[in-house]
């Protein structure tokens, strides 16, 4: 587990939020909302991506965050049971999360840009102080063509620590601000937690929106056998059930006739077959009889001369 951090991010707005405005129409609402910040405070003390767990073993129970609050058992359960309900939290396989906490706590770009130019605004007047101290005269006067030459040294080190940044392993944090985004696009919301840092790299190196399409084309197949078809969990799909539908592994399904649908081998789609050439195979893809069908591709190539 990561050492905790200083602070936390909390919107100006939350007191305008719908879910909080609920809260506060119950009983005992100041000490939920109390219970709430409580909560992410404590999130923030973990460092742990909003995931309860001490030393990544032992999940928290509404007992021990009672005496970690110093709240009643009974109202910590309560405020549990409200806070579930609204979606602020997630139990999974009884460890209690906070849905995408690394999303809104992690520093945004524009927060790294600032902190960038403070150093390098810093390391700046080191410079010009070092120079100070070599010249005769100590004069921090420079005349126009010097200043213009800092300023191109300035962009040639921006253009250097831009490089750096780009080229360095993705943060923790930025991988797991990923995975959050992703994950809120797949329905089934289950095992977040078994999904691993090794594996979330390996999504992060694939990328938003070949994975959103990965998913859509997933949930495309299952509404058309939502009969009998049931969807994986979160976890199951983005250790391995979404690699089937990356753009370079997926075969659309296809109607042939009688109505059965089938995988068409990826030549399928190319361009040297015409239309009369995939009808044909179409048929031959009805008997599920795929060496029949390489065969039958063959020979329509060969008759119509094409290699």
């Amino acid at each position: 587990m990561a050492s905790g951090v200083k602070w936390i991010k909390i919107t100006t707005d939350i007191f305008d939020d719908e879910k909080i405005l609920m809260i506060e129409s119950m009983p005992s609402a100041d000490s939920i909302i109390v219970i709430w910040l409580k909560l992410l405070t404590f999130a923030g003390k973990q460092n742990n991506d909003g995931v309860f767990l001490m030393s990544n073993r032992i999940a928290y129970t509404d007992e021990m965050l009672a005496c970690i609050f110093r709240r009643d058992v009974n109202l910590v359960r309560l405020a549990l049971r409200t806070f579930e309900q609204f979606g602020m939290i997630e139990i999974i396989e009884n460890v209690i999360t906070i849905p995408n906490w690394g999303k809104h706590q992690t520093l945004d770009a524009y927060e790294k840009k600032k902190e960038r130019d403070r150093e390098r605004i810093a390391r700046k007047r080191a410079e010009q102080k070092a120079l100070i101290a070599l010249s005769p005269d100590k004069s921090p006067d420079k005349s126009p063509d010097v200043a213009f030459s800092d300023k191109e040294e300035d962009k040639e080190k921006d253009k250097e620590i831009d490089k750096k940044n780009s080229a360095r392993q993705p943060s923790k944090a930025d991988v797991d601000a990923f995975f959050e985004s992703v994950w809120e696009l797949y329905p089934v919301k289950k095992g977040k937690g078994q999904v691993s840092e090794t594996k979330r790299k390996a999504l992060f190196k694939i990328g938003y929106e070949p994975l959103e399409r990965a998913i859509n084309r997933y949930l495309t197949e299952l509404k058309k056998d939502a009969s009998w078809r049931k969807p994986q969990n979160g976890s199951t799909f983005f250790n391995s059930g979404y690699v089937d539908y990356l753009d370079e592994n997926f075969a659309p399904d296809q109607t042939v006739m009688g109505g059965r649908t089938e995988k068409l081998p990826e030549w399928f789609g190319r361009r040297e077959l015409d239309d009369d050439e995939r009808a044909a195979i179409q048929r031959m893809m009805s008997e599920d009889d795929l060496a029949e069908a390489e065969q039958l591709k063959r020979e329509l190539q060969a008759a119509y001369g094409r290699n």
